[in-house]
């Protein structure tokens, strides 16, 4: 499909059944069609110039759908306020990391979350130790990788 030559394709055009080559005709086929019902056919259909529309262009004393004369001042500060409050949590939330009721992988993914948050490499340690409680082998094996891509991060910034 689509250029590929694969073994399914192959099992698939040898299951094409070829058309016979009998040329005779039947006349009741031949008397039931004939010219002028294709030409209605054909007459009925439209072409691709019939459905294409032209955008139109604005006009002059219209304003751009997208565009905005008012700064976005309000936001930003509503934005500034929000990133505020956050690094004030992420504050208080990392002292206190250790009193969750968390199994070791979402403690693992709680400190990776700081980590990345604040982009402070300080718990890298901590969330290593985290990472070497997780029982499952693999999810062990993808937080033990995850640690070594922010300690690349954080040592090639």
């Amino acid at each position: 499909m689509f250029g590929h030559d694969d073994e399914d394709d192959k099992k698939d055009d040898a299951a094409v059944v070829a058309p016979t080559t009998d040329t005779t005709t039947d006349d009741s086929v031949a008397a039931t069609s004939s010219d002028s019902d294709i030409t209605d056919v054909t007459e009925t259909t439209s072409t691709p110039a019939d459905v294409t529309e032209t955008p139109q262009p604005l006009a002059a004393n219209e304003p751009s759908p997208n565009t905005s004369d008012e700064p976005a001042s309000s936001d930003s500060a509503a934005d500034s306020g929000l990133l505020d409050l956050k690094k004030q949590a992420l504050e208080e939330l990392s002292p206190l990391v250790g009193h969750l009721d968390q199994t070791p992988l979402e403690k693992f993914r709680t400190i990776m979350m700081l980590i990345q948050a604040t982009d402070s490499s300080n718990l890298i340690k901590s969330a290593h130790d985290a990472a070497k409680e997780i029982t499952d082998e693999k999810e062990r094996a993808q937080a033990l990788l995850d640690i070594v891509n922010e300690i690349n991060y954080f040592t090639q910034k």
